[in-house]
């Protein structure tokens, strides 16, 4: 029975992350596992959406070690149940001078889970978090390995890296990064200086799947050094945009030093605040600026949107309270960005059923036949329909907004914009100079040089 809901779960899940996310990318599915007892350990920037993400992504049934306070939730008990969740309990939730923590019941279930050569998911981390870079890892995971090692389990551990953009709001994206396996050897001991080096493994493993930087105004200069290098040409996958992020800060913490790396440095955070002063990003100029150019662009929205507009209106009509109230809900309510997200998912999952539901009632209360129930089915079908449509508007009309305001700016500030795209172009032949004299050119690129102009 369990199984049955667990599966079930899984696939609606799915439909909600597709709604909730406009994309969803995953790397290295082929590192995991298809049978035996796996540990997925991952960062846990965004509350319950993370550990949703590794069930909906991994191809495998997944119980969760989740904090013990969550099944004190009403609302949460029946989705923990059917995922098979096992409650772990956190020093810093207990009370008392000593706040001893027993979790040998919690150990004994997780070592069940892999002895029956099935896989479970934790976060070493131990909470959410809104910082730039990976948090401390707790030793928890590592000893749960290492003593079902101890017990003749053969386990691997997975490591997880997930990486939101703009990840507390609707149509956001997400890159879900499976690492190498680390493999537990026989000899592996339970013992604490085994549980630290293993922590510093997964440490090591997590960093090279999660974007890390010690604020996020040097993410944010790096994250545009990575748009100014890529071609305009080339279009990046999420992987591709992380990686080459991650290889920018560590070749910038190693050269950091440099004059001229400094120098560079500087003209790129001052470049963005040009950007910021005129109201535009470094998207907009990805591309030479034209008036001709930027209004074709817009028509051609514009009309895109009118033609989905006749489909998308009682989808928008049913649903954009619900997401309008999910959305408000989100930031009135909730400070923290790391819960956001997961707020505004429940609140418009269960609006959204609720609204279909009341729909579907109506029309069977109506017609208590089985042509009124064929009749409810089709009218739900055609709101589904109706709904994916509205999505799509919804998100148009945030392009068409954006394109008019640079549309706008491009007609009164043309002399601004035109000096700013030189000086992006100027940034562009500096960064390829820098990475030619500095970069070891037997590293292999994801950009090769035949692309750089």
């Amino acid at each position: 029975m369990q199984a049955l809901v667990y599966h079930s779960l899984v696939v609606f899940l799915r439909l909600v992350t597709r709604f909730f996310f406009r994309t969803i990318e995953v790397v290295g599915r082929d590192h995991i596992p298809k049978v035996g007892p796996v540990i997925f350990v991952g960062n846990h920037p965004n509350s319950l959406v993370d550990p949703v993400m590794i069930t909906t992504t991994c191809g495998r049934p997944v119980h969760l070690a989740a904090r013990d306070g969550l099944f004190a939730m009403p609302h949460l008990m029946p989705i923990l149940w059917a995922l098979g969740s096992v409650p772990i309990k956190r020093r810093q939730d207990q009370s008392g001078d000593a706040k001893q923590v027993d979790n040998n019941e919690a150990f004994r279930a997780l070592h069940a889970v892999l002895a029956r050569g099935r896989a479970f998911g934790i976060f070493p981390e131990g909470v959410t978090y809104t910082d730039s870079e990976l948090q401390p890892l707790k030793t928890g995971a590592a000893r749960i390995a290492l003593s079902a090692r101890a017990e003749g389990i053969p386990l691997v551990i997975v490591p997880v890296g997930l990486s939101y953009r703009q990840r507390d709001r609707f149509r956001g994206r997400v890159l879900v990064q499976y690492g190498r396996p680390l493999v537990l050897g026989p000899d592996a001991k339970d013992t604490r200086e085994d549980a630290k080096a293993l922590t510093a493994q997964i440490e090591l493993a997590l960093r090279a799947l999660t974007l890390n930087a010690p604020d996020f105004d040097t993410l944010r200069v790096l994250d545009c050094i990575r748009r100014i290098y890529v071609p305009e040409e080339r279009d990046l996958s999420l992987a591709e945009e992380a990686e080459i992020t991650r290889r920018l800060f560590a070749h910038y913490e190693a050269k950091r030093d440099v004059k001229e790396v400094q120098a560079f440095y500087t003209d790129v955070t001052s470049y963005l605040a040009l950007l910021d002063a005129l109201g535009l990003s470094d998207w907009d100029l990805r591309k030479p600026v034209s008036r001709v150019g930027w209004g074709l662009r817009v028509a051609r929205h514009i009309a895109l949107l009118l033609l989905e507009v006749p489909l998308a209106l009682p989808g928008l009509i049913l649903h954009f309270p619900i997401l309008w109230v999910a959305t408000r809900a989100g930031e009135m309510v909730i400070s923290r960005d790391d819960v956001r997200a997961t707020m505004r998912m429940m609140i418009a999952t269960v609006g959204v059923l609720v609204s279909q539901a009341a729909v579907g009632i109506a029309i069977v209360a109506f017609d208590p036949t089985l042509r009124g129930v064929l009749r409810a089915a089709l009218v739900l079908a055609f709101f589904a329909l109706s709904g994916t449509a509205a999505i799509r508007v919804l998100q148009k009309q945030a392009i068409v907004r954006h394109g008019l305001r640079v549309l706008l700016r491009i007609l009164a500030l043309r002399g601004e914009i035109d000096a700013l795209r030189q000086e992006r172009d100027a940034l562009h032949r500096r960064l390829v100079s820098i990475v030619e004299a500095h970069i070891d050119p037997s590293i292999d690129r994801i950009v090769k040089a035949t692309e750089l102009r």
